[in-house]
């Protein structure tokens, strides 16, 4: 029994030194992530209370073409039209994507009734841009997101890891394991605080960290590949469309529903109708802005759309008309594609053409954003941040309060502890998420080496490296 009860002490010190690692990389990066995903989440809210000049508009009967607006867009702001968002409710106004010569991309509100310019502005530069960039990237680029990815993989580290430690053995009073002991002070009384919310917000916590992973710098793509040749993400019937030479959705248009983002795009053909279109010497494409009427025309009568979509206009002699739906019930998801000169209907992919994988993912993604069930949603991962804030902020206060002087405090490593299971998931997960893989090498490494050092400082004599 002793040497059960010792081996039980070893393998709780190693996995308490592997949480206590992976704690400390992530504490700064859930902060982030909980923080702004908190007012992301608000993000509608958020905009109506702080821009309501450019967020609401008279109801009106009759709206104004959409090539209109996007004229009005450009003549307040001259280059190149991107996008227009059709709005689904009467009282909310138009919004055009405009890229300048110079500086950033700007977003143009225009009143649907009048065609009037109700006011610009630059996503990255309003309250929900920024949280919104800074959850992706840390407004990093490329190097951000993967930072943002790695923190993301170790925190679910963290939650198997806690799991762990939390488990009773033995233990029958529930304070402390289901409910913090208010009685207590200090260290003891952080230490309830920390274990038991992490119980009760363990699966929110994960929940949240697998529906972001799919949109990760490596996941993401990694996870597109292989839902797609196994069949269960992008619909098949459309995989070969237009490969291998076509560019992915994304990539074309800076958006689309996540199944759709590798999809490739249809191209139109020039010789198929008006042979009178030529293509533009400036950066005003007159013909495509034109022919956006004619296609907000055909996806009104044809296919029940006549707002809450955003429509593309083509990029190029080959481009084409573009216009999707992402509601807050992806359900509702549909992309259409036209020709530039016939308006002939290319491709339609919706929510039930997708596999299992798509469906679920997108499912996810909107229960991640808080869309699917409205304010409840929302409140429910909100809480979900502030259980995460509260997480990092115990765990801080725990570490503080037990810390040797100028040293980590990382638990001692016990290399004969048999915590063979828990090396096991950790080498699934690792195969799973390759950025947590690359990660663990890494951290393994240098644990050893720490251990190392230790080692030929205590045959020497000297005081061991914090």
């Amino acid at each position: 029994m002793v040497n059960a009860n010792a081996t039980a002490s070893r393998s709780y010190r190693a996995i308490w030194r592997w949480h206590f690692y992976a704690g400390l990389f992530v504490a700064p990066f859930l902060l982030i992530l909980s923080v702004t995903g908190a007012i992301y989440l608000f993000n509608d809210e958020i905009d109506d209370a702080l821009y309501p000049q450019r967020r609401f508009v008279a109801a009106h009967a009759a709206a104004q073409p959409p090539s209109q607006m996007v004229r009005a867009a450009l003549d307040a702001h001259p280059g190149t039209a991107t996008r227009i968002d059709l709005p689904a409710a009467a009282n909310r106004p138009a919004v055009v994507f405009v890229t300048p010569p110079h500086g950033d991309p700007v977003r143009v509100a225009v009143d649907p009734g009048t065609g009037t310019v109700l006011g610009s502005f630059v996503y990255t530069r309003t309250l929900v841009g920024l949280a919104d960039t800074i959850h992706g990237s840390l407004m990093l680029g490329t190097w951000g997101s993967v930072a943002m990815e790695l923190a993301a993989c170790w925190a679910l580290v963290l939650i198997a890891t806690g799991l762990y430690l939390w488990w009773p053995r033995g233990r029958r009073r529930l304070g402390g394991i289901l409910y913090p002991r208010l009685r207590n002070r200090g260290r003891p009384l952080w230490r309830d605080l920390h274990a038991t919310t992490g119980f009760w917000a363990t699966a929110f916590i994960a929940f949240l960290l697998l529906t972001g992973l799919p949109w990760a710098q490596v996941q993401g793509p990694l996870l597109q590949s292989i839902t797609t040749r196994l069949g269960i993400g992008y619909p098949g019937s459309h995989s070969t469309y237009g490969a291998p030479s076509s560019t992915p959705m994304k990539t074309a248009l800076g958006a689309a529903p996540w199944t759709m983002e590798a999809a490739p795009m249809p191209a139109s053909s020039p010789g198929s109708g008006h042979a009178g279109h030529t293509m533009p010497a400036g950066p005003v494409d007159r013909s495509a802005i034109a022919g956006l009427d004619r296609v907000a025309a055909m996806l009104a009568q044809d296919y029940a759309l006549p707002g809450g979509y955003r429509l593309f206009p083509p990029a190029g002699q080959t481009g084409v008309y573009t216009a999707y739906t992402y509601p807050d019930r992806p359900q509702g998801q549909r992309s259409l594609y036209f020709d530039r000169y016939s308006f002939r209907l290319i491709r339609q992919v919706g929510y039930r053409d997708y596999g299992a994988a798509g469906k679920a993912i997108e499912l996810g993604v909107q229960l991640h954003m808080g869309n699917y069930f409205g304010l409840a949603n929302q409140i429910v991962m909100l809480a979900t941040c502030i259980a995460i804030v509260l997480l990092v902020v115990s765990g801080i206060a725990m570490w503080w309060k037990r810390r040797p002087t100028a040293r980590l405090a990382a638990p001692p490593r016990t290399p004969d502890a048999r915590i063979g299971g828990a090396i096991a998931i950790l080498v699934v997960a690792s195969i799973l998420f390759p950025v947590l893989g690359a990660s663990v090498l890494v951290v393994a490494i240098v644990d050893r080496l720490i251990l190392a050092v230790r080692r030929r400082r205590a045959r020497s004599g000297y005081p061991a490296p914090a």
